[in-house]
């Protein structure tokens, strides 16, 4: 397969996987729910490459379990799972945020508020996949400006279990632009060099995020 297969491919797998995280975290998928390869692959006319990746990624967040011979079938996540689930990602993201605020560079520094300032256009437009991609690569750029590789490897990897909840929480009304509005104040602090005031509102930041999600699941 060439490279623009590969990469139609992907979207494909990435449509699928943000619909089927959608319905998971709403609970129109219920948790002991079969997801059949074939079933899926019909509804998103799509081949059922595409969506063994995407269950892949599912299986990987935690939202399914792939068992051998008998396919997917959708977790039983509890509302107080997620919550310490964020509780423990706020935690290292805090931990991050005032490390890097004392060992970013200033191009790290330049980097953080370019992403910041170009966020703001993908939020007039209200893009929320747009916006998703973005605050991955703002977060992992502050990992990077905390210059502790272990650190980073652990914020991410929280991250990653957690990016099907964080994509959603996006949904909720104006969580994009308060979102934004709290990466400001993070980057304001560090900016002023004050570690604790970053860590403080990157913990916030996080809390926020959670709050936000329990808030779309009530509405859904």
């Amino acid at each position: 397969m060439d490279s623009a297969g590969v990469e139609e491919r992907g979207l494909i797998s990435d449509r699928i996987r943000n619909a089927l995280t959608d319905a998971i975290v709403s609970g129109d998928l219920a948790a002991g729910t079969a997801l059949d390869e074939q079933e899926l692959a019909d509804r998103f006319g799509a081949s059922r490459t595409p969506v063994r990746d995407a269950l892949r990624q599912l299986a990987f967040n935690g939202l399914v379990e792939v068992r051998p011979r008998k396919g997917a079938v959708v977790t039983r996540m509890t509302s107080e799972r997620i919550t310490e689930m964020f509780e423990t990602t706020a935690e290292f993201e805090a931990m991050c945020a005032r490390l890097a605020t004392y060992r970013m560079t200033l191009l790290e520094r330049g980097r953080l508020m370019e992403l910041h300032e170009h966020a703001a256009e993908m939020i007039a437009r209200g893009d929320l996949d747009a916006y998703d991609a973005h605050n991955l690569v703002f977060h992992e750029t502050l990992y990077g400006a905390t210059h502790n590789g272990f650190m980073a490897e652990q914020a991410l990897a929280l991250r990653t279990r957690l990016v099907a909840f964080r994509r959603t929480q996006l949904r909720q009304d104006a969580r994009m632009a308060r979102s934004h509005a709290e990466h400001g104040e993070i980057l304001a602090a560090m900016a002023e060099g004050d570690g604790e005031a970053a860590a403080r509102r990157m913990r916030a930041h996080m809390l926020n995020a959670a709050n936000a999600l329990g808030r779309w699941i009530a509405e859904h």
